[in-house]
C-alpha cells in the first residue's frame, strides 16, 4: 500500500486540456444494511443523514454526498487485499489515534495487519477499508 501523504498533493496536472469533463458529486457505497452503515457513517465524518431507508442511505457533506446501498448479497471486501479491493477512503485528522479509537467505539475494527507506520487502517462495520492519516501530511 503506498502512503499517498508522501505524494505532491499540490502540483498542477500536466495533461494539455485541464478542463474537467464533470465533478466528483458523491461516492456510493455497498452494503448489507444501508441505514446502520449510513448512521456509522454520519458519526464519523460529522455528516447529517439527508435520507435513509431500509435500502438506501445519503449523507450530505461540504461539498460531496456518500451513498450508501442496500445489496441483498452484500460480500464485504477481503483484508488484506487480495488484489479485487476497488476503492478505500482517506480521512484526514489532527490525532490519528484518537480519531482510530472513536471509529472502532462506532462499530469500526482495526484491520490487521496495519501495513504503514503513518496511517491507520480500519474496517467499517460493512468491511469496506479506510485510512486515517495525520491532516498536516494532506497540506
Amino acid at each position: 500500500m503506498t502512503d499517498m501523504t508522501d505524494t505532491q498533493m499540490n502540483e498542477a496536472p500536466s495533461t494539455a486540456d485541464a478542463t474537467p469533463v464533470a465533478k466528483l458529486a458523491m461516492v456510493t457505497l455497498d452494503a448489507q444494511d444501508a441505514a446502520a452503515l449510513g448512521d456509522f457513517w454520519s458519526k464519523v465524518l460529522g455528516w447529517p443523514v439527508a435520507y435513509s431507508d431500509e435500502n438506501y442511505a445519503m449523507l450530505t457533506g461540504p461539498s460531496h454526498a456518500l451513498g450508501i446501498g442496500t445489496i441483498s448479497d452484500y460480500k464485504q471486501p477481503d483484508w488484506p487485499d487480495d488484489g479485487h479491493k476497488q476503492f478505500h477512503l482517506e480521512l484526514a485528522t489532527d490525532d490519528v489515534e484518537a480519531a482510530a479509537a472513536r471509529c472502532v467505539e462506532l462499530g469500526a475494527e482495526r484491520a490487521d495487519p496495519q501495513p504503514g507506520e503513518t496511517w491507520v487502517v480500519l474496517l467499517d462495520p460493512a468491511g469496506h477499508p479506510f485510512c486515517i492519516s495525520d491532516a498536516k501530511n494532506w497540506g
